[in-house]
């Protein structure tokens, strides 16, 4: 697999959000190299998106999410979680993708390590924050150049999902235009995370 390029990345974060499916993210530890196949991510756009960081425009906390694309955006939640994203869009134009769930592919003995309240390989990196915690990504990982070799967090062009295999739903866990379908997921992949608000799963479009 390839590095992505970063000019591959400075698109809309609706049509990143696609890209990124089936794309792996690595991330190397002194305990190893982990890696995880993206299977659903939610897409945010910035001044319009009032579900977005950047909504309320640019601040120290969400900086990176302004760009250039290709970066990695960590911040944590809840007091006890660390979420991450992938940088979209145009420099100077805010926009991220949430990842979401992944398929462990690499150093799973690792990521079981990590997450021992797992009890299947699928619930690994089952959700944003179990994710975080299954790559070992962490807030010293804020502003990761994704593109670049020697960064400690890659992202790598995987097998692309045919839109036909891709769903679309309402984002999770945001108060602000939460009926917004911009979360998207492999159909059928078991990593997915539960969504528990209701609602039914249609074609993406």
């Amino acid at each position: 697999m390839r590095l992505f390029k970063r000019e591959e990345l400075a698109v809309d974060p609706v049509d990143l959000a696609y890209l990124l499916l089936g794309s792996v993210v690595e991330v190397d530890s002194p305990a190893g190299t982990v890696a995880a196949r993206l299977v659903e991510v939610e897409a945010y756009r910035g001044a319009e998106d009032p579900a977005s960081h950047s909504y309320r425009g640019r601040t120290r906390r969400n900086d990176v999410m302004w760009g250039p694309a290709g970066h990695l955006y960590v911040y944590f939640v809840y007091g006890m979680h660390f979420c991450a994203n992938i940088v979209g869009a145009e420099d100077g134009v805010a926009g991220a993708v949430l990842l979401r769930a992944a398929e462990v592919v690499s150093g799973p003995e690792i990521a079981r390590a990590r997450r021992k309240a797992a009890k299947r390989d699928r619930e690994l990196a089952q959700g944003p924050a179990r994710m975080t915690a299954a790559l070992g990504i962490g807030p010293e990982h804020n502003g990761a150049d994704l593109v670049s070799p020697d960064s400690p967090v890659r992202l790598l062009a995987g097998e692309e999902v045919p839109r036909s295999k891709v769903r679309a739903g309402p984002r999770v866990g945001v108060a602000a235009a939460k009926d917004t379908p911009w979360r998207f997921w492999v159909d059928g992949a078991p990593e997915v995370s539960a969504y528990r608000r209701g609602g039914r799963a249609r074609p993406a479009q």
